[in-house]
């Protein structure tokens, strides 16, 4: 496990480097494969050996080697969050794969990657909510159709297709639910939340019933802490608002981890179970 463990742990990082192209060029319509990174001051192509993952930016003194235009700190930390999750996520699915065998053991492969993609996407578009209080279309069109082709397969083939209609009906009742938020609320509510909610509806039904619920409620909990922190915090409305994206993929991993357990103990709690 700790040989597994590094190698996702590196392929995280690569996949973070990745992320930082398309956290930057996706929300300005820019082509995330050419032209090859540049740094944006000067222009100049990125070197091999000045795009490794965090180290790269540590050797450089956290500046282009041509111009020396200060680089942000959000590409480290995109890439080192990357890498943690990964690791995390593996470790987490691993035990379901390790004690299948046969079509069940590719289902178990099939929703680890799934998962993982969910993971990647979660962060860029959080990296892009923050900053331009946006969930671009081609990043949730990705995840979700990733999604679909990969834990469909996965529930079928580990013998659990009920999975496959709490999916279908988790994505259409939680975009349902954020849709009509958002006319209600038009102003605390984007359409892109709602799009996101089908998303991650995908998502948390191949799981059960009980992630389902969890991830959608717990989304509404951790950002209602966010904002009342951010009230607290900041003196100017206009900077009182909070991007919700974030707290939805919050949400969505508390459900994914703990959603079962919180379910049933609170259904113990009131008496019934």
């Amino acid at each position: 496990m700790p040989v597994v463990a590094a190698l996702v742990g590196i392929t995280g990082l690569s996949v973070g480097s990745f992320l930082n192209v398309v956290i930057y060029r996706v929300p300005r319509a820019l082509s995330v494969a050419r032209p090859p990174s540049a740094c944006p001051g000067c222009g100049i192509r990125i070197r091999g050996r000045d795009n490794i993952p965090v180290l790269s930016w540590l050797a450089l003194g956290r500046r282009c080697r041509e111009c020396r235009m200060l680089i942000a700190a959000r590409y480290p930390i995109v890439e080192m969050l990357t890498g943690i999750a990964f690791v995390l996520i593996t470790v987490y699915f691993a035990p379901e794969i390790a004690t299948t065998h046969g079509p069940a053991t590719f289902g178990a492969v099939l929703q680890l990657a799934a998962f993982l993609v969910l993971a990647a996407a979660g962060i860029a578009l959080s990296a892009i909510d923050f900053e331009l209080r946006r969930l671009p279309n081609r990043i949730l069109a990705f995840t979700g159709g990733v999604g679909a082709l990969l834990l469909v397969p996965a529930t079928l083939l580990a013998g659990r297709p009920e999975h496959v209609v709490s999916a279908v009906l988790g994505a259409a009742g939680s975009f349902a639910f954020y849709l009509v938020l958002a006319l209600a609320s038009p102003r605390g509510m984007g359409m892109g939340d709602v799009k996101l909610a089908g998303v991650l509806g995908l998502y948390l039904g191949a799981l059960g019933w009980a992630q389902l619920a969890v991830g959608v409620m717990a989304a509404f909990a951790v950002g209602a802490v966010a904002g009342a922190i951010v009230l607290i915090a900041r003196r100017s409305r206009a900077d009182r608002r909070v991007p919700f994206g974030p707290w939805m993929f919050a949400g969505a991993w508390i459900g994914i981890v703990g959603g079962e357990a919180i379910a049933n103990g609170y259904l113990a709690a009131v008496g019934l179970i």
